[in-house]
This record gives structure tokens, sequence and C-alpha cells, in this order.
């Protein structure tokens, strides 16, 4: 079978090689996957450089969403297991975590629901307890990790307040669904939000990128608010003044989804359900903005890594077969 892999650690671009290996024989309590669609994530890029949490042994291959089918013909959702991950065309991953796909979603959609919907329903629900009527600030609004933000606020009730950097990014957001969209590159953020909410500020702020947004992020979180920190896409760790959290009198929440796999694994089903609910009456739907071909898949992460993407990047290995038979 073909698959990206990774000998060195490096950009994306430079350091994945395309690659003819043998197919991943499953472990116990593992299945053998057929790709229908990868969903790239900022993780891989991470991987590739050697800076996320979970190092795999090299050579390894990257992609850690995807949309499989079991060798009975089931669409199903998993997280492949490393070092055989998505960007492949078959994968392994744990049998017991697989997860079915909702009918109403194509197979790159599918691909792109678990991480960053199953991220934004945890954060916004179980950790923040967003409310109906609430006001909901998302940075990076349209983004992976920032549409589905969006979009699980709006099916909640609440308003939501996008934050994006650029034209074309705004436009994406409103189309999401933001009632209100600032765009950082050429507003005051922090003006813009206080005007948008009468001074009050958000209710819930949903960061995934750290740096300067969760500096905006504590001058416009509103009394008794809560700031969720999913991650630092901008490469920079803020350190939050406790003092300024104590006096505003807001909430600091972390978010590692990942831990509830082994801290409270039954919620992780139940949240797919709700999804799987939201998705079947076109409440959410993942913004798949790009859909390329296995070939093109060190491009594509190069791209997400860049932060130059809007919504959601997917590889379809099934393009490229495709493509080389429409130019034939």
């Amino acid at each position: 079978m073909q698959a990206w892999q990774v000998h060195e650690n490096g950009e994306p671009s430079e350091v994945m090689r395309l690659e003819e290996v043998e197919r991943p024989v499953p472990g116990d309590g593992q299945v053998l996957l057929k790709v229908r669609a990868s969903n790239i994530n900022f993780p891989d890029a991470l991987l590739c450089r050697g800076q996320y949490q979970v190092r795999p042994p090299l050579p390894f291959t990257p992609g850690v969403e995807i949309c499989g089918e079991t060798e009975d013909g089931r669409r199903v959702i998993a997280n492949p297991v490393l070092p055989h991950g998505g960007f492949a065309e078959y994968a392994v991953a744990d049998a017991r975590a697989l997860l079915p796909a909702p009918d109403a979603l194509d197979d790159a959609e599918t691909a792109a629901l678990h991480i960053g919907y199953q991220t934004g329903w945890f954060g916004l629900h179980q950790r923040a307890r967003l409310q109906d009527g609430e006001t909901l600030l998302v940075h990076a609004a349209a983004g992976g990790v920032g549409s589905a933000a969006v979009q699980l606020g709006k099916a909640a009730g609440a308003r939501v307040i996008g934050v994006v950097g650029g034209p074309e990014k705004a436009k994406v957001a409103a189309e999401l669904g933001c009632d209100v969209v600032v765009d950082r590159r050429s507003e005051d953020v922090i003006a813009a939000v206080k005007e948008a909410t009468g001074g009050r500020g958000a209710d819930v702020i949903y960061d995934p990128v750290g740096g300067e947004a969760y500096t905006q992020s504590a001058k416009t979180v509103a009394f008794e608010g809560r700031i969720v920190v999913v991650g630092f896409a901008s490469g920079t760790i803020p350190s939050p003044a406790l003092n300024h959290a104590l006096v505003k009198n807001y909430s600091i929440l972390g978010l590692h989804w990942g831990l509830y796999a082994s801290k409270n694994p039954k919620l992780i089903p139940h949240c797919h359900e709700k999804l799987t609910e939201l998705a079947a009456r076109g409440a959410i739907k993942p913004l798949v903005s790009e859909r390329v071909g296995l070939a093109d898949a060190p491009a594509a992460v190069q791209r997400v890594a860049d932060g130059v993407t809007t919504g959601r990047v997917v590889v379809v290995p099934g393009l490229d077969a495709r493509t080389e038979g429409a130019r034939a």
C-alpha cells in the first residue's frame, strides 16, 4: 500500500515521503481499516515537527483522524494508532474506540467530525456549561476547531462573536452563522467585542490560539464568564494573571479532550450520539474547504500548519484514482 512516512522531524512539506509499504498488521484489540478520508489536524503538523506530546518512533505515518471502512463494509470514525496513521491507504485503530459514521455526512465530512466537534462539545458543554441566550466568543472562528465551536454554539442557542484574520475568513465566519464577526487584522478586537456586548463582555470564550488572543479574552470576558483554553495555535503559551481572574470574577478552564478516553470514556460515545443527532437535523456540518488526493497530502498539511486554510482540509485517497481516470 501507499503511505506517507516521516523519517526525520521537520516541516511537513519537507519530511513527508510517499512510500510503498506493507499493510500494517493489527495487534490485539485492533482492526485494519481502509482509509476513505483523513482529516488534517494541527497536531499532524506538530507530529512532523516532533513537537507533539506524543512522539511515535520514526518512521511513522501521520494522520490522527479518519473515516474508515471495516472488512465487513461499515463506515466508521477512528483515531488511528500511531505509527500507522491516516495519510495512507490503510490504517490501524482500536476496535473498542470505533464510532459509527453519521448517515447525514459524506466521507470527508465524517472524517472532520470527531476531534474538532468532540473538543467543541466538551469545551462548551462539559466544561463551560454554555447556556441558551449567552454570548460566545470564538477565536479563529473560520478555522477547523473554531468553525466547529461556532456551529455548536449556535445549536445551543448562543449569540456568537467570531474573531478571524482577514476578509476572506470574515466571510466564512459570517456564512457559518456568527452574529458578529471581528477581523483582528483591521479592527480593535477588545473595543469591537465590548461594543457588540454593550460593555458586558462574552460569557464564554473559546480559545484555540493562545498568545495575544488570550490577552484579548481576559479583557473581554464578562462577570462570571468562562475562558476555555483549547490550544496554542499561535505558538505562544500565555501566563494568566490570576489576580486579574480574581478581580474580574471569571474562570479559566483547561480542556484536554484526549484525557476523557481514560478518565471518563463513557462520555465520548454519549457526545457522538449528540453530534450525530445535530448532524441529522442539519444543525452542524463540518466545513470542508478542500478535498485533496493522497499525493497532495504534504502540501495540504503544510497549509494547515501555516494557518492559511479555512475550515477543514481532508485527504481522500480515492481522489487520486478518479483524477487519473479523468486525465486518461
